[in-house]
């Protein structure tokens, strides 16, 4: 079997498979494995995996458990919601909400599959081409390095070329938002709160998403916008839109603890905000998506890694016995995963438009969310209760 991309999904479906006794072979076109970002949220589903990986100590040795979640109006200041991680919270998901360093979850996945002799770690190796063969898929890299494998999982992220080889369904869509990330030495950020929180600050067309990581000694902050600039024609990945520049105007003239905590953002590099609709199928023949190659989604429900280490579990389960048929296991992951991630995918863009809105939608909003409880989990509970 070999997995495409080396990125959480990746490491994480080659664990699962080699906790079954499969061998694995993973490609990362990259020269070596590194997260690019800063922070990750875990929410119980993702933990409940790391858990299955014997990976949840050394991921929780590193996290920070945030006390509760807390929802501001970034024009006004008000406080809007929280969402109390306590004891009520453990107990009805069967694990805790914590946050992390990317490279730290990346870090212990990394170092599981080095301890495994039946996982294969090559890197600098850019897939470009698939082709089936029989009962084989033939697999082209940049560099002119040869493959074949009976399974290939394809975990190649947003821009994935297995997924091309599988629905050729062009580039991802832009979103027209933008994200600005940095994490900092925690006494450099303002208004830090006294426990671990993670703060969401919205408004209209404009969010901060504020938690510790590392032990409480960096502060992670993202800040996100929609984009004036960003209209049919402009070419996604320039950087004619989504500007430093636009950042700070957006940004400015909201609660003076957003403005303040946004001008610590790092400015050095900008991500546009990319997803999918869900799709038909994920996969043809032998070859399978997992993770952003299968349904990338926005960051509004903070779920994208989560749903990628969901995937990494499923698969593992269904091509656990080694005289299963390819097809019929794929058939099963895709009926266990896929209606699943695509109401994911769906409900972050519907989260995006919610956190984002303004006049009547965001008056109808704050009233609905200050209606609630810290220990009311109707809205999280199908999303947390989910363990593939």
């Amino acid at each position: 079997m070999i997995i495409v991309g080396g990125g959480i999904g990746g490491l994480a479906a080659a664990l699962s498979l080699a906790s079954r006794g499969r061998r694995v072979h993973v490609l990362e076109r990259a020269p070596e494995f590194t997260e690019i970002g800063a922070g990750i949220q875990l929410a119980p589903n993702a933990l409940r995996v790391l858990s299955e990986l014997e990976l949840l100590e050394p991921v929780l040795s590193e996290a920070v458990r945030p006390v509760r979640a807390v929802m501001m109006e970034a024009s006004t200041g008000d406080r809007l919601a929280e969402l109390d991680f306590g004891e009520h919270f453990q107990a009805t998901f069967g694990a805790p909400y914590v946050v992390t360093h990317r490279s730290d979850l990346l870090t212990a996945l990394l170092k599981a599959c080095l301890a495994s002799d039946l996982i294969t770690l090559e890197n600098s190796r850019r897939v470009v081409g698939l082709k089936e063969r029989g009962d084989e898929v033939l697999i082209t890299c940049e560099d002119g390095s040869r493959y074949s494998a009976r399974l290939v999982i394809g975990a190649d992220g947003l821009r994935s070329a297995c997924r091309e080889y599988v629905l050729g369904d062009g580039p991802p869509v832009c979103s027209g938002d933008v994200a600005y990330r940095g994490a900092l030495p925690i006494a450099l950020a303002r208004h830090v709160s006294d426990e671990p929180t993670i703060t969401w600050w919205i408004g209209p067309k404009v969010h901060l998403i504020q938690y510790p990581v590392r032990g409480g000694n960096l502060f992670n902050q993202v800040g996100v916008f929609t984009s004036d600039a960003y209209r049919d024609g402009v070419d996604p990945m320039s950087e004619e839109w989504g500007t430093p520049e636009e950042l700070d105007e957006r940004f400015s003239g909201l609660d003076e603890r957003v403005s303040s905590s946004a001008a610590l953002l790092d400015r050095d590099r900008r991500w546009a905000l990319f997803d999918r609709p869900p799709a038909s199928t994920w996969t043809r023949g032998r070859v399978t998506l997992i993770g952003d190659a299968a349904h990338p989604m926005l960051q509004y429900l903070a779920q994208g890694g989560c749903q990628a280490l969901e995937d990494a579990s499923a698969i593992g389960v269904c091509l656990a016995d080694p005289a299963v048929d390819v097809t019929d296991a794929l058939a099963r992951y895709e009926s266990i995963r896929r209606s699943r991630a695509g109401l994911a995918q769906t409900w972050a863009r519907r989260m995006g438009d919610i956190v984002h809105g303004d006049g009547l939608l965001a008056i109808l909003r704050n009233a609905l969310l200050h209606q609630l409880e810290a220990n009311d989990f109707r809205y999280v509970d199908w999303l947390y209760q989910g363990s593939r």
